[in-house]
């Protein structure tokens, strides 16, 4: 029996693929527990216009991220902080700062996740910092950390 899965099913099929499968397996197990469905014409119907739905929002998210990135490129975030004698700071610059900094100053939302500060800015001047919005887009902003 064709079905079309509609979870994960550890052995048998990821979420949205069709497969054959035994028919009791199906009727007794994957039907009754809702993970998957037949495989009819109106069901296939349903699952490519899904499909269709899936790829357009995908593409909008890819979309929007470059934007913001080309955004991100132009900006020049400034950031104050407490120093002593060398430009070494008093405590550092995280990255939940520069996205909070974002978030008061530009009105622009980023994950703290996203923005990719291998270790915390500890000394005064500009450092480039990448920050990954999208699996295939990432921006680098230029942060500049000036004596309070």
């Amino acid at each position: 029996m064709k079905v079309i899965f509609q979870q994960d099913v550890k052995g048998h099929g990821r979420k949205g693929e069709v497969k054959e499968v035994a028919e009791g397996f199906a009727r007794n197990y994957l039907l009754p527990r809702k993970l998957a469905v037949e495989a009819s014409q109106g069901n296939m119907n349903a699952l490519k216009d899904q499909k269709r739905r899936e790829q357009e929002r995908k593409k909008e998210e890819l979309e929007e991220a470059q934007k913001l990135a080309q955004r991100l490129e132009k900006l020049d975030v400034v950031l104050k902080a407490k120093a002593g004698e060398g430009g070494r700071l008093f405590g550092a610059v995280t990255s939940k700062q520069i996205s909070q900094h974002l978030k008061q100053e530009y009105n622009i939302k980023v994950d703290k996740k996203k923005i990719q500060l291998d270790e915390p800015i500890r000394t005064l001047g500009v450092t480039r910092v990448p920050v990954k919005l999208h699996p295939k887009v990432t921006a680098t902003i230029s942060v500049q950390v000036v004596e309070e």
